[in-house]
């Protein structure tokens, strides 16, 4: 029963929800993405400028991390019963490190097109979750945290490129 209790607690029932743990750090990532995009709009330059540079620099950073996930899934064997070997595919890695690279030349371009990279990039692996819970190579209480999560970044980053478009100056 005491097991029961704290996996329960844990936010792992039965019904299989998103653990705590994941939905907290999940949630509390939105906070740079939200924060720079309101700063985008209410703050004076050149404090703006600043806030989309961290917010493309930030976008970036998840991104590898989300395909950093499918990489760590992969070793973990999720999808194949363990067998990480069988698991780590030249499409499942390959798929892992896209985000990575996409992040890190969105780094290198112009604003407009360095915001519509990125929220096209989150579409796409939101997209491609969905995919491997289909698969059963991710938990199936993940696409019940990415979901709202990638409608809030994709939101964040639309708000700051409407911004960026809107009113200069702007980076």
């Amino acid at each position: 029963m005491a097991v029961n209790s704290g996996m329960h607690a844990q936010g792992r029932g039965a019904a299989g929800g998103v653990p705590l743990a994941a939905s907290v750090y999940g949630y509390a990532g939105l906070i740079p993405f939200v924060a720079c995009a309101v700063a985008a709009w209410l703050l004076a330059p050149p404090w703006n400028s600043y806030a989309f540079e961290f917010q493309i620099r930030y976008g970036a950073t998840i991104l590898s991390f989300l395909g950093a996930v499918h990489w760590g899934l992969a070793l973990a064997g999720t999808g194949t019963g363990g067998d990480a070997r069988a698991a780590c595919t030249w499409s499942r890695l390959g798929w892992s490190v896209a985000p990575a690279l996409v992040a890190w030349i969105s780094l290198l371009m112009y604003p407009v097109v360095a915001l519509t990279a990125q929220i096209l990039a989150f579409a796409a692996v939101f997209f491609g979750d969905v995919r491997a819970a289909r698969s059963g190579l991710v938990p199936a209480w993940y696409l019940r945290l990415r979901r709202p999560l990638t409608a809030i970044v994709i939101a964040s980053l639309g708000a700051m490129l409407l911004r960026v478009i809107w009113r200069a100056p702007m980076p």
